[in-house]
């Protein structure tokens, strides 16, 4: 089965302990320096941080090898968990796009086109 690219995972590659605000930092797309320092100052100022940091290390999976290609795709799932909405908006415009691309190109071929037409009768 493969792994879900909308899940949290903890990034041990990347991690000072034991990944958690490594994997925030994937999972958001959020610095890790940000999130690492925005918990100091929570465990400083509650205390109970830290015993879920340790929660979620332990309840939580590792990162598997290989979940995104590349850098670009990486980007594109962060901005899927992040907004959703945004995502499948941007999606559909791209894809009204190619579509109207594709007409264009078909508009063009099935259209009489008689130097089309001669060119194609010349190569028979």
């Amino acid at each position: 089965m493969e792994p879900r690219r909308t899940k949290y995972y903890l990034n041990k590659q990347d991690s000072k302990h034991l990944g958690v605000c490594s994997g925030l930092a994937d999972y958001t797309g959020i610095d890790a320096l940000w999130i690492r320092l925005g918990f100091v100052i929570l465990t400083i100022s509650f205390g109970w941080p830290l015993i879920a940091y340790y929660a979620i290390g332990w309840l939580a999976q590792s990162k598997p090898t290989g979940l995104y290609d590349n850098v670009e795709e990486e980007k594109f799932w962060q901005g899927v968990r992040a907004n959703p909405a945004r995502s499948a908006r941007d999606v559909r415009a791209s894809f009204r796009d190619l579509d109207r691309r594709l007409a264009d190109v078909e508009l063009f071929y099935t259209s009489r086109n008689t130097q089309l037409a001669d060119e194609i009768e010349a190569l028979r």
